[in-house]
């Protein structure tokens, strides 16, 4: 276990939709998608070839019993709920840097190991590209880290050997409210008087965005460059499963609840579009309103020259949306000038890892005697760990339990924060985790601190604390259940395959039958089971929320929404980002904002074997890592699933222009 040290503000320590399968897939020869197979075999190795008879697991939910207790502990602990502005705002104190603080710096640099020695002037250099994880990563990770990125802000805003930071931003593949917490950081470290420059080679909505906070933004004359608006798109396979003889089964409750729709329609359904409209619509009019604002143009000016179809990266220099058209060598020889560094010697840089690994108490920011835990769960909700599923690897339900009840149980800790960023997966797991965080909010208080996205599993998980923060785009509710199974039996047909079942009891094969649609009477039970599903769900929703279950009712039915509309119904209490979440737990803990707090993380990852032997990472492991878990997605999913459509997930993320068959199958593969 490690200690974080924090003063009233501090870092943020900082996929997805529909799952089929209700027993172990047997898949034996590795996923291919190669294509000399023909296109119904590529499908085939796809889809499930085994299901062992196994009940749903709608049991994962209360009995009518509970459900009358908890109705009843609701009535004793109801309170009113409070505003966005009774709760405290989190906003970062920079404290100047006096000649003591600089003094001690050098002196603890005296005892501090090698890799902690940053020489004076230095620009802390950081390349924001790819994929950003909300989870801290150990030395031997490869990859960004959301939490270790913003830490390294505040490090730098009291580090006295640090002038400025340059940033190169450049293809992100992360959600809005990730962008968001970062350029929130960006502004906080302005306010220590040094400079942020950033340089974009490729810029797109989402780096713009970023790099629009800067003091100075730079492109190379011939950037990748494209600021032509937001699309969210969707692709359907029902068309295909008719060609291949497949036909899937699904019961999915809410009428927004799009996980799904992938696998049984053609079209995008009336709700689903009108749900993706508002959620582009509040993306594309927060990115108008934050640019306008930072570059100091109208709403109506940006809105033009998005829609004039700009091609010339010319015309961002003389519409004043960026500083200049400059090389990276260019804006390092300015860089030079800023900190007085002369032309022929080199400018004194740290990089993102090195700087990382600078603890913060040799630069004075220490932490106090109050403890809060800090409990992260990131990525597809399971149950248990899977033969298949790598450390670090999605919420294991049985995992994270041990960690909320490693908080409960110790009294050091006067509050928690639960960092929850995921669209959600096994509805048992969810349920269960929502049981423990409820014991551990009657011991002490508990604040849910939202990421990218917590919809589904991951709202399950976040409605069981005291108070839930999110981003204003972060993507959240989904409240609804889908679960189901493919019917093979034409599909069998046409390869030569055959199966029988002998059975006894009249549902028994209710899961096991692939070879054959539903009987009415299995039907009628599927779609029972995860109808109880549901309104379990919704039930507790209302219960955590202390809301009427009929006013639930009406924000339920599988929609997502956005932090700001989500709020604005209830489903959330402020808008912030993780130094939010940690103000309003000293607030609820009875600490006053001004005393200074030990962060503590109870899920530090520790190295995996393939990470050290490939020195932090190599792309042979990534793509072994990308396998295992989308193998462990395919063969160990079951019953009723909690989950959010990977729709909304990865489609608003950027358009794809890969070959629309592969991008087809990915789609779905992502949709799993």
């Amino acid at each position: 276990m490690s200690k974080l040290q924090s003063s009233t503000t501090v870092p943020p320590h900082s996929s997805s939709a529909l799952q089929l399968s209700p027993k172990s897939l047997q898949i034996s020869p590795p996923l291919s998608l190669s294509s000399e197979k023909p296109l119904h075999l590529l499908l085939l190795s796809l889809l499930p070839l085994h299901f062992a008879a196994e009940p749903l697991s709608v049991h994962a939910f209360d009995s009518d019993d509970s459900k009358t207790e908890q109705e009843e502990e609701k009535k004793e602990s109801f309170h009113a709920k409070k505003s966005d502005d009774d709760y405290p705002s989190g906003e970062f104190d920079f404290q100047e840097i006096g000649a003591w603080n600089r003094f001690l710096v050098k002196l603890k640099m005296l005892i501090a190991w090698p890799w902690e020695r940053v020489r004076k002037g230095s620009v802390l250099t950081m390349k924001l590209r790819g994929q950003i994880s909300d989870q801290l990563k150990s030395r031997f990770s490869s990859g960004l880290s959301l939490p270790q990125i913003c830490e390294n802000f505040i490090k730098a805003a009291h580090d006295p050997r640090v002038s400025g930071i340059y940033l190169h931003i450049d293809g992100l593949n992360c959600g809005w409210a990730k962008v968001e917490e970062i350029r929130r950081h960006i502004f906080n470290f302005k306010k220590s008087g040094k400079f942020v420059v950033a340089y974009l080679p490729a810029c797109r909505e989402k780096e713009y965005y970023l790099a629009s906070a800067c003091d100075d933004l730079y492109l190379p004359p011939s950037a990748y460059f494209s600021l032509y608006g937001f699309t969210v798109q969707a692709a359907f396979l029902a068309g295909v499963f008719e060609n291949t003889g497949v036909q899937p089964e699904v019961q999915r409750i809410g009428k927004y609840k799009s996980a799904g729709d992938q696998l049984t329609r053609k079209s995008m359904s009336k709700e689903n579009c009108e749900m993706l409209t508002a959620i582009l619509d509040n993306i594309y009019g927060n990115w108008l309103d934050k640019v306008s604002s930072t570059k100091g143009k109208k709403i109506e000016d940006i809105k033009n020259f998005i829609n004039e179809g700009v091609y010339k990266v010319e015309r961002l220099r003389e519409e004043g949306l960026i500083t200049n058209l400059c090389y990276d060598d260019e804006v390092i020889s300015m860089l030079k000038e800023k900190v007085g560094v002369q032309k022929d010697k080199v400018l004194p840089m740290v990089d993102y890892r090195k700087y990382s690994r600078v603890r913060n108490w040799t630069l004075g920011l220490t932490g106090g005697r109050d403890l809060i835990a800090i409990i992260r769960a990131s990525g597809s909700i399971s149950r248990v760990r899977s033969p298949l599923s790598l450390s670090g690897s999605g919420i294991i339900g049985e995992k994270l339990i041990e960690k909320i009840r490693q908080a409960r149980e110790s009294n050091k800790y006067k509050a928690a924060i639960i960092r929850i960023d995921s669209p959600g997966g096994d509805a048992l797991a969810s349920d269960l985790m929502w049981r423990e965080i409820r014991l551990l909010a009657q011991s002490k208080p508990v604040i849910a601190s939202m990421s990218d996205v917590a919809a589904s599993g991951g709202y399950y998980m976040a409605m069981a604390a005291d108070t839930i923060v999110a981003e204003n785009l972060t993507l959240t509710g989904s409240i609804g259940v889908v679960t189901g199974k493919f019917s093979l039996g034409k599909l069998y047909e046409k390869i030569g395959f055959n199966k029988e079942i002998i059975s006894r009891g009249k549902y028994a094969e209710l899961l096991a039958a692939e070879q054959r649609p539903l009987r009415p009477d299995e039907a009628e039970l599927f779609a029972k089971s995860a109808q109880n599903a549901y309104e379990q769900f919704r039930d507790k929703a209302a219960f955590s929320r202390s809301m009427p279950v009929d006013k639930m009712e009406e924000i339920a039915q599988g929609r997502v929404w956005t932090g700001q509309d989500a709020a604005s119904r209830g489903l959330v209490d402020a808008i912030g980002g993780f130094s939010r979440a940690v103000a309003i737990a000293k607030q609820k803990a009875n600490i006053p904002q001004d005393r200074q707090v030990t962060l503590v993380e109870l899920s530090r990852p520790s190295p995996t074997l393939p990470e050290i032997l490939s020195g932090v990472g190599s792309s042979v492991v990534g793509v072994e890592r990308t396998l295992k878990e989308l193998l462990q997605d395919l063969a160990f999913s079951k019953g009723v699933q909690a989950r959010m459509d990977g729709i909304l997930f990865q489609g608003l993320e950027e358009a794809s222009y890969d070959n629309p068959i592969l991008t087809l199958i990915r789609d779905y593969l992502g949709s799993l």
